[in-house]
């Protein structure tokens, strides 16, 4: 079986974020996996380095307006849009002015991390989903990027396990080997906590400690781990094995390990359903 349908939850695209490995694969995962036929949605954060008056954002107003409660604050959430005309490619951009504007990705100026990266990251997840509840579209295969989309796992198979947009959808996450290196706060579980989050999954993310701990939660809720990277930690695989899920290991052969990527899509989309 073929899967038809791709979101990208992706924390970093190029050329709106300076390159790095994410950012390029960010750009040429979706538009390689577009041309293989197939229908995708991609996301990112919006984040302040980003120039939109140069990048051509702008805001797509039936789809701003929401707010988001977290921690019992409301976060307005604001949806922008943008192209890449050589790729023939949307980009949506996940905004708020607490999380995104006017701040840099995970540190700031002065190379100091955001003490709230891991709120940013709930925000950015539920955005997302939200953003595609709207859209009224269901994708069959969600890859997730990168620690900024690493609780979407979590939200999607408990959270929003009942949504016609995800009931049916196969998660597969990407590690890279880069994070964020400041704790986690010890209330991540009561900031988290939506229907459908039971108190097992508060335990869980209760006693997360920094961002491996976050990426070893996505790949619990996810169906299959995506190695992106030869600095990808080896730990995060066979964590994954030892929960049974498969393992696409990283390949140097940028080509080879597209068009790996594209079969990984399919063999999890597959599983299950002959």
């Amino acid at each position: 079986m073929k899967a038809n349908k791709i979101l990208f939850i992706t924390q970093e695209i190029t050329p709106y974020v300076p390159q790095s490995q994410m950012s390029v694969t960010g750009r040429e995962l979706p538009q390689y996996i577009q041309e293989t036929g197939r229908e995708i949605r991609t996301f990112m954060p919006k984040w302040g380095i980003i120039n939109e008056r140069r990048n051509q954002l702008h805001e797509v107003i039936r789809l701003s307006g929401m707010n988001l409660i977290i921690d019992d604050t409301d976060h307005p959430l604001i949806i922008k849009v943008a192209s890449i005309q050589a790729a023939r490619m949307q980009v949506y951009f996940i905004d708020n002015d607490d999380y995104f504007q006017h701040r840099q990705m995970v540190a700031d100026e002065n190379g100091e991390e955001y003490n709230d990266n891991d709120e940013r990251a709930i925000f950015y997840a539920r955005g997302v989903l939200e953003t595609v509840k709207k859209l009224r579209w269901c994708p069959e295969v969600i890859h997730c990027h990168g620690w900024m989309s690493a609780l979407a796992p979590l939200y999607i198979k408990k959270a929003y396990c009942d949504e016609p947009s995800f009931r049916d959808t196969k998660i597969i996450y990407s590690t890279y080997g880069t994070d964020f290196q400041s704790a986690i706060r010890k209330d991540l579980g009561a900031r988290v906590t939506l229907k459908g989050i039971d108190e097992n999954d508060i335990k869980i993310l209760n006693s997360a400690q920094n961002c491996l701990d976050i990426e070893k939660i996505a790949i619990a809720y996810s169906d299959g781990l995506i190695m992106n990277s030869e600095n990808a930690k080896q730990e995060l695989a066979d964590y994954a094995r030892e929960l049974n899920k498969p393992v696409l290991e990283y390949q140097a052969d940028d080509q080879m390990f597209k068009d790996a990527c594209s079969k990984f899509y399919d063999e999890v989309w597959s599983k299950g359903k002959e």
